[in-house]
């Protein structure tokens, strides 16, 4: 049995957590931290929790948590991880971290989204934990750093075509539509409801933090420097995400070639779905699951592709990502705790 601990689960993506190790079969849920919540029940945040008033917000007290834990969950706030990590590590806790702090391999990079990084030597040691395509690494590792719901969306469908130089690595667009509750539990102006709902508006055009984030993992892949276009959109949802990204396709790319690239690399993946031949996804297919589902449509005399991808934003674009990696870690199969089925509605 895996003892888990879980430090900011008073937020949308902890109590996310929270329900999956709670249901998971080789996990059992040892610790619940929240600062602004300490000495309360998770029940007492969340009535739709009852039934796990046991759960009382702690401090997180790295000393108590190390007798208790072999892997802890942080979602925390972007720099607030950073503040734990290099204590967590010593006193051999495992760690999946779900800010962005371990998330990059250039310090530099991170540091022209977010702000200075206290412990650089350990990006070196950190996996970026996108499952499908680093699980080898993932594997020896004792440091994760969970990618974003927005790359998520955008890397899995278009990092196999990249490294088989199927696509042109230039002039690359991605249109993603978030609903609202990527964008946390504290109230912000436009995430307030008589502001989000019954509209849909671009934010943070050319200058979201998910970007360097984006163009690194492509660069890497690809093997020279990528500068992708990404606009994202708040949509009048509470969950979910879509990506419609735009590519061109290099001579002598066929539309079989496209599907083969894709059924090689995410065939036997219990959580990649591409769909078949004019058949697109839906948010509402993947609501509630770890899926990510993706379709495409190739125009062989313009060379362009368009590819549309979707998942759950607080699951497979966090939570639900985040405990396939831990399956990951353990040798556990990575749908282990995460195969539910969403329904017609």
């Amino acid at each position: 049995m895996i003892n888990v601990g879980i430090a900011g689960a008073s937020g949308y993506t902890g109590v996310e957590l929270v329900k999956l190790i709670s249901n998971h079969p080789k996990a059992k849920l040892c610790a619940v931290t929240s600062n602004s919540y300490k000495g309360k029940s998770l029940t007492d945040i969340f009535p739709s929790m009852r039934g796990f008033d046991n759960l009382i917000c702690e401090d997180l007290d790295i000393k108590s948590l190390s007798q208790r834990i072999d892997i802890i969950f942080l979602a925390l706030p972007h720099k607030v991880s950073m503040e734990h990590v290099p204590t967590l590590l010593e006193h051999k806790i495992k760690v999946i971290d779900l800010s962005a702090d371990y998330r990059f391999a250039d310090a530099k990079a991170y540091e022209s989204a977010y702000q200075t990084h206290t412990s650089k030597h350990l990006l070196q040691k950190s996996v970026y934990g996108l499952s499908e395509i680093y699980r080898d690494r993932i594997k020896a590792s004792n440091l994760v750093g969970n990618p974003g719901c927005y790359p998520t969306s955008i890397l899995l469908p278009l990092l196999p075509l990249l490294k088989e130089g199927l696509v042109r690595p230039d002039d690359i667009i991605s249109d993603s539509k978030s609903g609202v509750s990527g964008a946390g539990r504290s109230l912000s102006p436009s995430t307030h409801f008589c502001e989000a709902n019954e509209s849909f508006n671009a934010y943070k055009v050319g200058n979201h933090r998910h970007t360097p984030e984006i163009n690194e993992i492509l660069s890497i892949h690809s093997q020279q420097e990528i500068s992708i276009t990404f606009v994202p959109h708040l949509l009048p949802l509470t969950r979910g995400m879509l990506s419609t990204i735009y590519v061109r396709a290099t001579n002598g790319t066929s539309e079989n070639d496209i599907r083969k690239t894709y059924q090689s690399y995410y065939g036997d993946e219990p959580f990649v779905r591409i769909l078949d031949k004019d058949t697109y996804p839906a948010i509402s297919h993947v609501k509630g699951t770890n899926c990510c589902d993706i379709g495409f449509y190739f125009n062989q005399k313009t060379k362009q592709i368009i590819i549309v991808s979707v998942i759950d934003n607080l699951l497979k674009g966090a939570a639900g990502q985040a405990v396939q990696n831990m399956n990951i870690l353990f040798g556990l199969t990575d749908e282990t705790g995460l195969n539910s089925v969403q329904g017609p509605l």
